[in-house]
Formats: C-alpha cells, sequence, structure tokens
C-alpha cells in the first residue's frame, strides 16, 4: 500500500473522528461497567478521600477503559469507516 492510499484511509473529516471518537468511548464504558459501579460505591459519600480511598479502583477501571480508547483503537475504527465509505464492507457507523 502506498503512502497517498495509506494517508488517504487514515484521514476522515474532524466530525466524524468525533463521533468515532465517541462511539469509542460509549463501549468502553459499556465493557467497563463493572469497573465504573465499584468506584462510583467506592467514591459514594466521599470528597477529598476518594483520591486516595478509591485508589486501586480508579487504577483498575482506567486500565480497563485504556483498553478501549487508545490511539490503535481509533485507528481501526477509522479504518473500518474509510472501507464502509468505499463500499467494501457493510455499513456500521
Amino acid at each position: 500500500m502506498g503512502y497517498v492510499q495509506e494517508a488517504r484511509e487514515n484521514h476522515v473529516k474532524k466530525k466524524v473522528e468525533e463521533a468515532l471518537r465517541s462511539k469509542m468511548k460509549q463501549k468502553a464504558l459499556k465493557e467497563c461497567d463493572q469497573y465504573t459501579s465499584k468506584y462510583a460505591q467506592c467514591a459514594l459519600g466521599r470528597t477529598l478521600s476518594v483520591v486516595w480511598a478509591c485508589r486501586e479502583l480508579a487504577k483498575e477501571l482506567n486500565g480497563c477503559l485504556h483498553q478501549y480508547t487508545n490511539d490503535n483503537v481509533l485507528e481501526e475504527m477509522k479504518r473500518e469507516y474509510m472501507l464502509q465509505q468505499d463500499g467494501k464492507a457493510p455499513a456500521g457507523v
């Protein structure tokens, strides 16, 4: 694959990229719901102490979220979007 073709596949309009980021975040929150719930329970009724009292739960939540919200995931979503736009794959975005 040439540089121009690869650049075209990775280039999407800003609004499309924002929509893909939003979709990526929604999926991450759905996949990490158990961690979100545990963190929310820990944080309930706390103010400043949430920082140290829920530190481990926050690390677990962030670790889970990072699996679904990183540059590699976004680039893959962009590639899928471009393939859909070219008619090579069924629509799903």
